[in-house]
């Protein structure tokens, strides 16, 4: 589960992980926005410059989309921005009907999910942590070692950060593997957790809503410029 702290044991891989490329290789940070339901919102995105489009297939959630759903959105996304696919706990089944109607290009795990649960589709994935005093980071990758990053947000009631910051002080100095920042960024303070954190990229979705599921052109605007600004 999520809460593995102990050793973790992967077989023929090293619990140190692939090779990736860090933070300090790269000229700018990447954005994701998550969470979009509405086609002006995904045109919105799409122009304001991001990397990644995040769609969520959780039922529980409020940013929920039915397949068919998604699939229209994606007709608006265009080349070499990501469509990403966000699962919780899902069962086998419900991932594959979704890739057989949606062309996603990356997984997001945001739940209790195994290695073993997370590589059985053969697509690239990211897996979530929930970040907190007693979570070890560094052995968490360790027990994922195919990801291709490692998103951390809030460690609040249900899965997701809900809008909430958590203390970035709990990033270990010592963790290598790519770093994608979520939980609680806005306009205003996603460039102090670029310049302190130092991620691969960031992940946003409550703080450019003006409700859930439901995007704000401006607040999209001033975040894509405070990244930028903080890139230099």
């Amino acid at each position: 589960s999520i809460h593995r702290i102990g050793p973790c044991r992967t077989m023929g891989v090293s619990s140190a992980g692939p090779k990736f490329l860090s933070s300090e290789h790269l000229t700018r940070t990447r954005i994701k926005i998550c969470g979009l339901t509405r086609d002006e919102d995904v045109r919105t995105a799409v122009a304001a410059g991001v990397d990644a489009i995040g769609l969520v297939f959780y039922p529980p959630s409020p940013r929920a989309l039915a397949a068919e759903r998604a699939r229209e959105l994606c007709t608006l996304i265009p080349p070499f921005v990501t469509v990403v696919g966000l699962f919780v706990n899902p069962e086998p089944e419900w991932v594959r009907e979704v890739l057989q109607q949606v062309p996603l290009q990356l997984l997001q795990f945001h739940g209790d999910e195994h290695e073993e649960d997370c590589i059985r589709y053969g697509l690239p994935y990211i897996k979530a942590a929930r970040m907190r005093q007693e979570l070890d980071l560094i052995n968490y990758a360790s027990c994922f070692p195919s990801a291709r990053g490692f998103l951390l947000d809030a460690f609040v009631d249900g899965y997701g950060g809900g809008g909430k910051v958590f203390d970035w002080d709990l990033v270990p100095s010592g963790f290598t593997r790519p770093l994608i920042l979520s939980g609680g960024l806005d306009p205003e303070n996603v460039g102090e957790a670029i310049r302190r954190v130092g991620p691969v990229a960031v992940d946003v979705s409550t703080g450019v809503e003006c409700a859930k599921g439901i995007k704000d052109a401006g607040k999209i605007a001033r975040f894509v410029a405070g990244v930028r600004d903080a890139d230099g």
